[in-house]
C-alpha cells in the first residue's frame, strides 16, 4: 500500500504547464529511464559514456563536459549526477534548469522516475515503468543465512563500495549484509580488513573504473579468504535504474543456491 501511494504522488508531482522539449543527459544511469520512459528522441546531447543515443551529440566526458558545447545545443533541462564534476558556475553558465538523478536506494530511484517522468511530460509511461518495478520483487525467495558480502569497485587502489552506494540497497533487498565501512559511496579499504571480516561472498565488478583485474581468487593476498568469488558487469550492476531492481532477482536466486 505505501508504494502505490507514493508512485500516485510522484506521478502527480507539480510541474511547469509545459514540457522539456531538449535534454543533455551527462547521468549514465539515467539513460536507462529516459529509454524506458520512451523519450529518447528528446536528448540532444550526451557524455561519452551514455550509450544508446546514436543522434545525440558528444559533451565531453562526464569528468570534464564541455560547457560550450552545451551551450551550443540550447537544452531546457540538464540531467546529472552532481554536482562534483559539473558544478554550479558550470551549470550557471548554460543557464537551464538542472535535475539531479542520483539515487541511493530502490525506493528513491522510483522516486527520481516519478519527479523526471513529469517533467517530460511521461506520467502514464512512468506508472507502467514503476509498477513493472515492484512487481519484479514480489517473488523473492527467503533467505536462512544472511551472507556477508564486500563489494570490490576498484582492485588497485582497492576501493569498496560504501553504504551510499546503490549495491548496498540491492544486496539488502536480496536477503545479504554488505559489509560497508563507511556512509559513503566509495571507501578505499585494505585486504587486512577484508581477511578479519572473512564475507562469505566477495563481488567484483568489471568495467570502465577496473578493467580486466586479476580475479580475487588468484591473488595471493586473498590466499586465507573462504568466500565465494563473483564477477559482475559494472555497467549493469553500480549504476541506479531498472536494472537495480533485476539485480535484487539475481542475488536473491543466488543467495539461495542457484547460478548467477
Amino acid at each position: 500500500m505505501y508504494r502505490l501511494l507514493l508512485v500516485l504522488l510522484l506521478l502527480n508531482f507539480s510541474a511547469d504547464a509545459w514540457c522539456i522539449q531538449r535534454i543533455v543527459l551527462l547521468s549514465p544511469a539515467a539513460g536507462d529511464i529516459i529509454h524506458k520512459l520512451t523519450a529518447e528522441d528528446l536528448v540532444v546531447g550526451v557524455t561519452r559514456n551514455v550509450e544508446g543515443f546514436a543522434s545525440a551529440t558528444q559533451v565531453g566526458s562526464h569528468i570534464r563536459p564541455n560547457v560550450e558545447i552545451i551551450r551550443s545545443l540550447d537544452p531546457d533541462l540538464l540531467i546529472i549526477s552532481s554536482n562534483h564534476f559539473f558544478s554550479k558556475e558550470m551549470a550557471d553558465a548554460v543557464d537551464t534548469e538542472v535535475f539531479y538523478y542520483n539515487p541511493h536506494t530502490l525506493d528513491e530511484i522510483v522516486q527520481q522516475i516519478g519527479r523526471l517522468a513529469a517533467r517530460l511530460g511521461k506520467r502514464a509511461e512512468a506508472e507502467v515503468l514503476i509498477a513493472r518495478q515492484w512487481q519484479k520483487l514480489e517473488h523473492l525467495k527467503s533467505i536462512e543465512h544472511c551472507p556477508k558480502l564486500v563489494f570490490e569497485v576498484t582492485a588497485v587502489p582497492l576501493l569498496v563500495a560504501g553504504q551510499r552506494h546503490i549495491v548496498s540497497d540491492i544486496i539488502k533487498q536480496a536477503g545479504g549484509e554488505l559489509i560497508a565501512p563507511a556512509r559513503r559511496k566509495l571507501v578505499r579499504y585494505n585486504i587486512e580488513a577484508i581477511l578479519a571480516s572473512q564475507p562469505d561472498i566477495y563481488i567484483y565488478q568489471v568495467g570502465p573504473m577496473n578493467k580486466n583485474p586479476q580475479p580475487p581468487g588468484k591473488r595471493d593476498c586473498f590466499s586465507r579468504l573462504a568466500a565465494r568469488f563473483l564477477r559482475v558487469d559494472e555497467l549493469q550492476f553500480s549504476r541506479a535504474n531498472t536494472n537495480s531492481f533485476d539485480n535484487v532477482v539475481k542475488l536473491n536466486n543466488y543467495f539461495s543456491g542457484e547460478q548467477f
